[in-house]
């Protein structure tokens, strides 16, 4: 059951925390109102991440897809934090749900309407790089020229090369066609373990009983790797409040959490549907409170 009006804070809340399908139609009316809001402040914009994979494969909207994500530079096109912060009143103004999305080194906004989230993400290049979710770095020039794709029935900028971008982002085979949540693996596999230092969260796996699982591993992408303990409980050390992308694995098997925010000190519960086997994820709203993170308390 849906909660709120669709342009609210309880329904930001709530797509933030079940990601809810996209409606294509709602998300086609509501991404060309943006462009048009974008256009109107000389903002420049990139389709990025699933959005840009669906626009440039398939002509379309990924089909569960649940958000549309959208990408500026900062210090580029007179693009700074004041022309950021003017734009997200801009977008209030013209009825969306705001929210201000904590990202160290980056200013990520959600913008809400008609139950519609897209997702403004404003970045830094930094030694000709930019950084991309969840932890990749692609260079610069792929955003200094942008081409523009059919979508929609109107033009979108992408990155350009668009395909140059794809393969960084999600290897070889993103032109094949996937499952739900298949692609996710693909990118948090590109994505090598480190160690990284800061402040624990706590992680307790569950089954459909409320048994705890132990011996599953919990791996934080790019950083540490734990294993849950008899209780169902694992450490695991973050940098600060942030999204996180999370997998999931056991005896061989294993689900990816893809966008989670945590907090350091907090502990979250995880009930996975089910436990995949590699290369066959189940997909993160599939339906049921199954392979979402519930924090403590909620």
């Amino acid at each position: 059951m849906w909660i709120g009006n669709g342009a609210d804070e309880a329904s930001m809340e709530y797509t933030m925390s079940y990601n809810p399908t996209l409606d294509i139609g709602s998300a086609e009316r509501v991404l060309k109102e943006v462009k048009n809001i974008f256009d109107g402040l000389g903002i420049i914009f990139f389709l990025q991440s699933g959005s840009c994979l669906g626009a440039v494969r398939d002509g379309g909207f990924i089909p569960w897809d649940d958000d549309v994500d959208l990408l500026s530079i900062i210090g580029r096109n007179a693009l700074s934090e004041e022309s950021i912060l003017a734009t997200v009143e801009v977008f209030q103004k013209n009825g969306f749900f705001a929210r201000r999305n904590h990202v160290p080194n980056c200013f990520n906004h959600s913008f809400l309407k008609n139950w519609v989230r897209i997702d403004w993400t404003c970045v830094y290049p930094v030694n000709n790089t930019v950084f991309s979710y969840p932890g990749i770095y692609l260079p610069i020039t792929l955003f200094e020229h942008p081409k523009e794709v059919e979508f929609l029935g109107a033009k979108f900028p992408v990155p350009n090369p668009p395909e140059e971008y794809l393969r960084l982002k999600y290897g070889d085979e993103w032109r094949k066609p996937k499952k739900p949540g298949s692609y996710e693996i693909d990118v948090v596999r590109k994505i090598a373990p480190t160690t990284i230092t800061g402040q624990p969260c706590y992680i307790r796996v569950l089954d459909a009983h409320d048994q705890p699982q132990p011996n599953v591993e919990v791996v934080l992408v790019g950083g540490g790797v734990s294993t849950t303990d008899e209780q169902g409980s694992a450490t695991v050390i973050i940098p600060g409040s942030n999204w996180y992308a999370l997998i999931f694995r056991e005896n061989g098997k294993e689900n990816v959490l893809y966008m989670e925010e945590l907090d350091p000190g907090i502990t979250y519960t995880y009930r996975p549907i089910s436990f995949s086997p590699k290369g066959n994820e189940t997909p993160k709203n599939a339906g049921t409170l199954g392979n979402v993170l519930i924090r403590e308390g909620d």
